[in-house]
């Protein structure tokens, strides 16, 4: 199956993004289509390097396509300046002109760095995304969003540069552990409460055969979530507007990942974040009564926490808060829902709303 991004703002820049099994077998024909180059860096994290990795090289070489694999370190601890300046010097080293291309194969650590090596290696290379997990695939890797962590908050330097094609190869689901997989879950239940009720009723329904990782259940997830995601990049690429509510869970989110260092994995963030930001939307009386408690429900179906996590400082919390970049004034901003599937907010007054500190204190405790 292939899906269309159509870019409003820079139709030149749309792309498709290729859904399927066994994809990786044929991944050097989509890439010769899709982005052509004289020699490709496939940058992997190195535990997705060793089970791919040779594969795609040999793939790559046998039709005639030139490629280094270079795998750095895994884990969100590496997506960092300095994981960014060594592959850039690597590929330097390699000889890598500004007739090449990236490819970037893993989870949203390896899009994120990838990405922004591209973006920025010889002011701009064409890359391709080749996410193997269920959150790169369904949000990660969408969008164009790269970049790396800093001590002062996540992805707060980065990028939009759009990947000239993304290709989800279903069957890479088959290695990742459930943790991962319901890491990936808290980004689909995202894009329920943001887009479509009817999706996150599937969510509900449908909570063991996709924790059980059967393959129709994950394909329709995958399927569905892209859809959703690619509908509203494609009209606000670079975030000005509507893009802002995909935002849902991650100011919480992001304060709770640079406060615990890093060490808290994203999906687990985003669930603490939903739930706490749901509850504060009925709080203020923006989301109707009921919604906290059946998007709480569901993310605990998903074996996700929804409580900010013991011996965390509610005080460094909000200090992060302030420093993300979606703050306005000095004010911390949130996407809202105001119902399952249905946001707060429109064109004219803007996709977020500020709240203050005491407000947000009282639903983080």
């Amino acid at each position: 199956m292939t899906l269309r991004v159509p870019l409003v703002e820079r139709r030149d820049a749309s792309y498709d993004i290729v859904i399927g099994r066994g994809l990786l077998a044929g991944l050097a024909a989509l890439v010769a289509r899709h982005c052509p180059a004289a020699r490709y860096a496939v940058l992997a994290d190195a535990r997705v390097a060793e089970l791919y990795g040779g594969r795609l090289i040999a793939g790559l070489r046998d039709a005639g396509m030139p490629a280094e694999l270079l795998a750095f370190p895994g884990g969100e601890g590496q997506k960092t300046r300095e994981t960014w300046a060594a592959l850039s010097d690597r590929m330097l080293a390699a000889g890598l002109g500004r007739d090449a291309a990236v490819i970037a194969l893993g989870g949203g650590v390896a899009g994120d760095v990838a990405g922004f090596v591209a973006a920025t290696y010889l002011r701009g290379l064409p890359w391709v995304a080749v996410p193997t997990t269920l959150l790169a695939m369904i949000d990660a890797s969408i969008g164009g969003k790269t970049g790396v962590d800093v001590p002062a908050g996540k992805n707060l330097v980065g990028a939009f540069h759009q990947p000239a094609l993304v290709v989800a190869d279903l069957d890479t689901l088959a290695t990742l552990a459930p943790a991962q997989v319901a890491a990936g879950m808290a980004e689909a239940v995202k894009h329920g409460v943001v887009g479509d009720a009817e999706y996150f009723g599937l969510l509900e329904r449908e909570r063991r055969g996709i924790a059980a990782r059967e393959t129709a259940a994950l394909e329709r997830v995958v399927v569905r979530s892209v859809e959703i995601k690619a509908a509203v990049v494609a009209s606000d690429e670079r975030e000005t507007g509507r893009r802002a509510v995909l935002n849902f869970g991650h100011t919480i989110a992001h304060a709770l990942e640079a406060v615990a260092r890093f060490e808290l994995p994203h999906g687990e963030a985003v669930a603490i974040g939903m739930a706490r930001e749901a509850r504060l939307a009925e709080q203020i009386e923006v989301a109707e009564a009921g919604t906290a408690e059946r998007i709480r429900r569901l993310l605990e179906a998903y074996g996700l926490p929804v409580a900010v996590p013991a011996g965390v400082r509610l005080d460094d919390v909000l200090a992060a808060m302030r420093g993300d970049k979606k703050a306005r004034a000095g004010a911390v901003r949130f996407a809202l829902p105001r119902a399952i599937g249905v946001m707060h907010g429109d064109a004219a007054r803007g996709w977020t709303i500020g709240v203050g500190e005491d407000l947000v204190r009282g639903v983080l405790e």
